[in-house]
């Protein structure tokens, strides 16, 4: 009776195919295996191999090429507000307003090669953190049918599907294959499945005879099948013989890798910048040809009106924004890379800065994917000295390749000081492990024993086998009879240690006096009433800083989820290390089941998702997604890829699979989980220093335009000339260039800041017109007091006004940059104090000078320097008097 495996290719849920071929050869035979691929285990033909190789292509996983250097240059220049400074500069070009065009151009470029400079750099230091891995696999072929095979080594490329294979420790597996022959063979799943302890493998069906196995009931199954092996993990110890059944993008791990290549989904920044975008658009829209109408209806000049119309789109938009958003995110990446961050995606920054939810995988990330031993327990579960130390001359004296588990005992140097081994025993003699007894021995002799003659068989392995070899126990320190009690007792102290998450093995003992009249030969026979003594207890540990860095992220209201390959008992375990609260726990099995509108009811209330497959860590990633989250992954393995790269930010390791870190847009250079809040913290100092550039230019270019408006309806002339509106403009945005240096308030940075499209609307129309009230205030001073009411006077007016709009934008950067009293409770950095006030200077300083000439200004009389102050001081009490309205109201700033 064969074991038959029913695969479920696709579930309800997922778009994506992944390839079970393999999965189809794990319950027949390996001579089933043999026929249907048509080869032998003297290996393929040459010829054969050759044809097979043109019919399957070479043996290579699609993946994400590093973009050429001038791809990513293009890409740079891929920004929504480009696109508008590239349409007014175009439209400025045709208009003949060079100045205009230098201007608008100036900030294109700037802004561009800013980020390819970065990103780049960023991209090239991802590539050399690239893992070099084996190139060649052993493999057995013919010459021709009638020659016997022989086994050569061959680049991985050019394996075929019926090739045989030969396997052994630290081999990775090249391709999906099913086994002919095995011996003590442990593979690591981890980059899979997440679990870290190595699972068995064999060549024939030995459990589950008769039993259907239904893979749709759990994702995972199918990567425990025991007598098939995936490509991308790794031998652990033993040999093997396997048939080559897919290759490439046909495996597993290559139809998963080849899914996730291409284009990624818009994150939670792209999507708000092209929402911001679609806002400026649509008041240009608006205001534009209002102004054009105005001013050609009263002014008769339609040119000069057309104009003034793209010199009021010019200052509409926030020129600057694409090289100060750059500016912002480089100024990150540069801080995170001193952290010894990579930085890949410079959007990664503000994603960082906006998530509200951090999935991270288990394995390699929370934990050390490093196997220790966690306790040594008597049989109450007390800490049991006695259990270490037979448990470690077990492992000492073995000759086997020592597994995980013996080199996690190894690890307890002091009792190789305290034992003494090479001095105080003598190894006499080994009986092996092996897969059907699931347990190894050694006999010593202590040879300091004054007693002497006799020699000590210590036995380590599976908890109910070293139970079933018993027939004593040493029992709050009395040797007794192995009882029902005992047995029982001594199942519930295991029992409980695996809820816990612990993998458990029992240690067990006994004397043999030795013959005087003949040598012994030991053997599996001799492997019987043992005294138990006790237990040990592995475990793979959280990393130091996972608690720290857990308790960090969500005092900054970040919701931290486990999306795990790994079973719900260790990964609950992991979570109490790590002070992690656990809200509910959903297995893969469960989700399989549920829609993608049930998975949304839960998502959130769930705070471990255990036994998942890769897809199903994608699927959780898009769902908490479409409920409004900025989600973050982190994940090293190939089972997080597709999580990483369907993220709003993947965070992966410089240990990672290749797969792993070409899909995330942040690897970590240290295993220091701090990184992650301090990554935090910069995406919102980041985020906090671009949203201000754009609410304040955005409401002062919008309160100037409505400045415009009236005055243009009103005034005998324009209340001030194109080129001084452009110069004006520059000059701002110049003062603006050290905001990526500012200061972010505290109260900023507790929480996710993510883009509020409705919000920057609102300032627009609320903050806007403030700064219209005391441009009206200006043209009545100018008007009435200094008398400029007459074309003739119009350079006098247009100077005027050309001061005061210029030092009230530049004291608005003051303003807004805070919710605070600027100053007095919130001061902004010294770099942006000091170029604020050699603007201000330089604004006040240009009708006295021959650029102030050139731009069709006249020096202002003494007398008005004294209105200029009492109309910014009233200024700056109004717009203080609005923002604390305006935050009573909606409940927010920036």
């Amino acid at each position: 009776m064969m074991t038959r495996v029913v695969v479920n290719r696709r579930s309800q849920s997922e778009d994506i195919r992944l390839s079970m071929r393999v999965v189809e050869e794990a319950g027949t035979t390996a001579e089933q295996t043999l026929r249907t691929l048509s080869s032998s285990k003297e290996g393929l033909v040459e010829n054969d191999a050759l044809y097979r190789l043109k019919k399957f292509g070479k043996n290579e996983v699609t993946h994400e090429k590093p973009p050429t250097w001038y791809g990513q240059l293009l890409q740079s220049f891929n920004n929504p507000f480009v696109y508008i400074l590239v349409g007014l500069a175009i439209v400025s070009y045709l208009t003949e307003d060079m100045k205009a065009t230098i201007v608008l151009t100036l900030m294109v470029v700037i802004s561009g090669v800013l980020r390819f400079v970065q990103e780049y750099r960023s991209t090239q230091a991802a590539e050399k953190l690239k893992a070099l891995i084996s190139t060649t696999a052993t493999v057995t072929r013919r010459r021709s049918l009638e020659s016997s095979g022989q086994k050569r080594e061959i680049p991985i490329d050019q394996l075929v599907p019926g090739d045989i294979i030969h396997l052994a420790a630290g081999d990775m597996i090249p391709a999906d294959v099913r086994l002919i022959s095995a011996k003590d063979l442990f593979v690591s799943q981890a980059a899979l499945t997440g679990e870290a302890l190595p699972v068995e493998k064999y060549d024939a069906v030995k459990s589950g005879v008769g039993k259907e196995t239904d893979l749709a009931q759990d994702q995972v199954s199918f990567l425990d099948c025991p007598t098939i092996c995936f490509m991308g993990t790794n031998v652990i110890s033993g040999t093997a013989v396997a048939i080559v059944v897919a290759t490439g993008d046909r495996t597993y791990f290559g139809s998963l890798a080849k899914n996730i290549v291409g284009k990624r989904v818009l994150t939670s920044f792209e999507q708000g910048v092209n929402r911001v975008s679609w806002l400026l658009i649509g008041f240009m829209a608006v205001m534009v040809p209002i102004v054009f109408l105005i001013n050609g209806i009263t002014k008769g000049n339609w040119f000069d009106a057309f104009l003034f119309g793209i010199s009021i789109a010019v200052g509409l938009t926030p020129e600057m924004l694409p090289m100060i958003v750059t500016a912002n995110l480089a100024k990150g990446s540069v801080i995170m890379a001193k952290q010894k961050v990579v930085v890949k995606s410079l959007n990664a920054i503000q994603n960082f800065g906006a998530m509200d939810v951090l999935c991270t995988d288990k394995t390699g990330t929370l934990t050390l994917d490093k196997i220790i031993l966690e306790r040594h327990l008597d049989l109450h579960g007390n800490e049991g000295l006695e259990t270490l130390e037979y448990g470690y001359l077990n492992s000492y004296y073995q000759t086997g390749l020592k597994n995980l588990l013996d080199t996690a005992v190894l690890e307890h140097v002091e009792l190789k000081t305290k034992l003494r081994p090479a001095e105080r025993y003598i190894k006499f003699d080994e009986i092996p492990f092996d897969f059907a007894r699931r347990r190894m021995s050694v006999v010593v002799e202590e040879l300091d024993n004054p007693s002497g003659n006799k020699h000590i068989l210590i036995c380590k392995g599976a908890v109910e086998e070293i139970f079933n070899i018993c027939s004593h126990a040493k029992y709050g320190g009395v040797i007794t009879r192995m009882n029902e009690f005992v047995r029982s007792d001594g199942m519930r102290v295991t029992q409980q240690l695996n809820a816990e998450g612990f993998r458990v093995i029992a240690v067990a003992y006994k004397e043999i006096p030795i013959p005087q009249d003949s040598i012994p030969n030991y053997g599996v026979k001799d492997e019987c009433d043992l005294i138990l003594v006790g237990y040990l207890a592995f475990l793979d540990p959280p990393k130091d800083s996972a608690s720290e860095a857990i308790m960090a992220l969500q005092e900054h209201g970040v919701n931290v989820k486990i999306i795990t390959g790994d079973n719900d008992i260790v990964t609950r375990k992991i979570c109490q290390e790590v002070g992690l609260e656990i809200d509910g726990i959903l297995l893969g099995s469960q989700v399989e089941k549920m829609s993608d509108e049930q998975l949304a009811d839960v998502v959130d209330t769930t705070t471990v998702f255990a036994k998942m497959s890769p897809i199903q860590k994608a699927r959780i990633i898009r769902v908490l997604r479409t409920k409004g989250h900025t989600v973050g992954y982190m994940g090293d393995g190939i089972n997080d890829a597709a999580a990483l790269r369907d993220a709003d930010v993947g965070i992966s390791v410089d240990t990672a699979v290749d797969i792993a870190k070409e899909s995330a847009d942040i690897i970590l250079l240290e295993k220091n989980l701090m990184v992650l809040e301090r990554g935090v913290i910069e995406g919102r100092r980041t985020f906090g220093n671009i949203l201000k550039y754009l609410n304040m230019t955005a409401s002062s270019n919008f309160g100037n335009v409505f400045s415009v408006m009236g005055s243009s309806a009103v005034l005998p002339f324009l209340p001030m000339q194109p080129i001084q509106l452009l110069t004006q403009n520059l000059l701002y945005d110049i003062s603006q260039i050290t905001i990526p240096f500012d200061n972010v308030d505290r109260d900023f940075l507790r929480k996710p800041q993510k883009w509020n499209v409705p919000n920057i609307g609102r300032f627009m129309l609320f903050i806007g017109p403030v700064s219209s009230i005391f441009d009206y205030a200006t043209f009545i001073v100018m008007w009435f007091v200094f008398g400029a009411d007459t074309p003739e006077e119009m350079k006098l007016f247009n100077s005027g006004w050309f001061v005061v709009g210029l030092l009230s934008q530049t004291l608005i950067v003051h303003m807004i940059r805070t919710s605070r009293w600027p100053f007095l409770q919130s001061t902004a950095s010294l770099p942006v104090l000091l170029l604020t006030a050699v603007i201000m200077v330089t604004g006040m300083a240009i009708p006295f000078t021959p650029l102030g000439t050139a731009l069709g200004m006249v020096p202002l009389p003494l007398h008005y320097f004294g209105w200029l102050w009492a109309i910014l001081g009233a200024y700056c009490l109004l717009t203080q008097a609005v923002k604390m309205w305006y935050i009573r109201i909606f409940g927010k700033w920036l």
